[in-house]
């Protein structure tokens, strides 16, 4: 589709990073931050910018770490209206009977959404995947379609699934970069840290079966701001943990793929962690649903839009740097079809340093847009005539 520039935001003096490579130089040359992972990645949030890689596109088994993708796929449908948090969900034989971690759902027994939630984000529920995805798909072949699709989607290249879980099976794998690329496309929904963050809760609370969860991440225990997001484990992937930690307005993913044990898995994300917040700092653009601009849409029912960011923006720079030319400029699509759903992307926020791109981020409507009924219409052509007598 054919885009238009609307208009160039504003310029600013701003503090941001040079460039990726520049990251890339330090670290090949001065820094040994996963000494003993088979594969680790550091990234900041907003801007996806690496700040330390090892091994970083090699074919691992992810274990549990596949979870992140169901979760994806499971924020995507809340957030689109097709799945609700209190929504009871029907516990199948299939979902039911799943090893490994599990909440020991039983075999017709009914359960929030949001409890299925807790129990993948806290306990990393295999049976909990199973069921959610067979809510969203009607089978978990049909949902692992969808994981690949969206894997796909995201262009990563180097990842497979087989199943929503992470339980081993042939020809299932990922890689420490395309797993930090899932982690920050779900943290777009902000609200996932709000279960991947506790530490222990209950299913079931006051019932005969009782279920106590305790987080498989004790990181948000034991490190400041960690808030998420998923640990892994079998014989064949050893301990892996894609983490997420905020400070300030930064947040960063830390991935570890291939660690020996959850004491030296922990302590190099920690590692990596320290050195992310210690050398870097972000200016915040703009949060997750601010308004960027407008569009007047004449053959829509309410013909002024809000055009909003489909996740929160900033720029990047290591402490003591400074550079300028820092600009923004907005592109809406030329021709718009109605109706438009919530989260159509409608455009692109371009920013810049210089002729260096630093981020584009998709812009979309906040609101349903549906195309205007014929007495609208009626209406604003009698109130176009009045203006003109």
């Amino acid at each position: 589709m054919k885009k238009y520039t609307l208009i160039t935001i504003l310029l600013m003096k701003l503090f941001v990073t040079p460039s990726i490579s520049t990251y890339g130089e330090e670290k090949e040359e001065a820094l040994n931050l996963a000494p003993d992972a088979k594969s680790a990645i550091l990234i900041e949030r907003d801007t996806g910018e690496i700040l330390f890689d090892k091994n970083a596109h090699q074919k691992l088994s992810p274990a549990s770490m596949t979870k992140i993708m169901t979760l994806l796929l499971v924020m995507e449908a809340i957030d689109k209206g097709n799945l609700t948090l209190n929504e009871m969900i029907r516990v199948s034989e299939r979902a039911s009977s799943m090893g490994g971690s599990q909440v020991f759902l039983e075999a017709g027994e009914e359960m929030s959404v949001e409890d299925l939630l807790k129990a993948i984000a806290i306990a990393s529920g295999n049976d909990a995947s199973v069921a959610l995805a067979e809510r969203l798909a009607g089978s978990e072949e049909a949902f692992v379609k969808m994981m690949n699709d969206k894997a796909k989607e995201l262009n990563l290249e180097n990842t497979k699934f087989q199943n929503s879980s992470g339980l081993p099976a042939d020809d299932h794998y990922s890689t420490s970069y395309d797993i930090a690329v899932i982690s920050k496309e779900l943290l777009k929904y902000e609200t996932i840290t709000d279960y991947t963050s506790i530490y222990e809760d209950y299913l079931r609370k006051g019932e005969e079966n009782e279920f106590w969860l305790v987080n498989t991440n004790k990181l948000v225990r034991f490190y400041s701001g960690v808030d998420g997001l998923k640990t892994g484990y079998t014989n064949e992937a050893k301990y892996c943990l894609a983490a997420t930690a905020k400070r300030d307005d930064m947040r960063v993913i830390a991935v570890v793929m291939g660690s020996d044990t959850v004491k030296e898995r922990n302590a190099t994300i920690s590692q990596m962690l320290d050195y992310a917040f210690n050398h870097f700092e972000t200016k915040k653009l703009f949060d997750k649903g601010d308004t960027i601009t407008s569009i007047r849409l004449l053959k829509a029912e309410n013909k002024n839009i809000p055009i909003v960011a489909s996740e929160s923006v900033s720029t990047l720079y290591k402490k003591g740097e400074s550079i300028d030319d820092i600009t923004q400029m907005v592109e809406l699509n030329e021709t718009f079809d109605l109706p438009l759903q919530i989260g159509d992307q409608v455009g692109t926020l371009t920013v810049k340093q210089g002729d260096e791109m630093l981020s584009e981020t998709p812009l979309t409507v906040d609101q349903q847009v549906n195309e205007a009924t014929y007495f609208t219409l009626l209406k604003r052509a009698m109130q176009s005539l009045a203006k003109h007598e």
